[in-house]
């Protein structure tokens, strides 16, 4: 279900940045639309701020569970009286453990259980995709995992513009990630293709950035994913004159690059 908040602030940035404040979100998790443009009046009197319409996602409220039928209750027969042998005394057993205890013993287990989990699943993936190719694990500073597939000949893993590479990230975060209260990012990378990509798209950015400038007016870009957007989004945040925003939905999203009226961002 879609929702929307209005904000304003001293240019469209402003405005965007008060709303993912609010919202909690990053900036490729909604669309803008910008409502009104920043003024500056004559000598700083008259001026109007900037308002924009951020709209957003949220799930689905779940659908009440249908009651189920009541069982039928069951008699029981009484059981045979069998003969008592004596037996010597069973040793204890163990008791389960409560809940608590079951908590705390989560909590202790390895921390490299995700990292073992993404290696025998793309370990195995590799083998049904008849690839010769083994996972490379390294924790970013941010907490997520950084997996390089080392091979010989791994185009077929990148694919038309990263789209099998893209792919794959997504099969290993959902089997990596699923049933676990608590998520981590996966990059998966191979052959050095995510550092090609983004100098690409940094130098696109720029290049688009200056004929914004130069004929004041926007430049709609291509359809990308969010790790895509987010390249061009970093590339241009301190880019004068200019800002970005995404509009659309996946997978068709794409990232707007707007004239800024000469306003320059802090």
């Amino acid at each position: 279900m879609l929702q929307y908040i209005e904000t304003t602030g001293k240019n469209e940035e402003e405005a965007i940045s008060a709303a993912l404040r609010k919202l909690g979100l990053d900036r490729d998790e909604v669309s803008v639309e910008v409502l009104e443009r920043a003024k500056s009046g004559f000598l700083g009197i008259g001026g109007s701020p900037a308002k924009v319409k951020v709209t957003y996602e949220v799930p689905d409220a779940p659908a009440p569970k249908a009651a189920e039928p009541k069982a039928e209750p069951v008699k029981a027969e009484a059981p045979k009286a069998q003969p008592v042998k004596e037996e010597a005394p069973a040793a204890p057993v163990s008791q389960p453990k409560t809940e608590p205890e079951a908590q705390a013993a989560e909590s202790a287990a390895p921390a490299g259980d995700r990292a073992e989990a993404i290696t025998a699943f793309l370990t195995g993936l590799m083998a049904q995709m008849e690839v010769s190719a083994a996972p490379r694990i390294a924790m970013g500073e941010d907490g997520s995992y950084k997996v390089t597939l080392e091979g010989e000949n791994l185009g077929a893993l990148i694919g038309r513009r990263g789209e099998t590479l893209d792919a794959i990230q997504q099969l290993t975060s959902y089997a990596v990630n699923r049933g676990q209260s608590k998520r981590v990012r996966i990059h998966v990378d191979a052959e050095g293709y995510r550092a090609k990509r983004e100098e690409s798209l940094e130098r696109l950015a720029r290049k688009v950035a200056g004929k914004v400038v130069k004929y004041r007016r926007n430049v709609t870009l291509e359809p990308m994913n969010a790790y895509e957007r987010h390249v061009i989004h970093t590339a241009l945040q301190d880019y004068p004159d200019v800002t970005t925003y995404s509009t659309g939905t996946e997978p068709n999203r794409r990232t707007v690059v707007a004239y800024s009226k000469g306003e320059h961002r802090n």
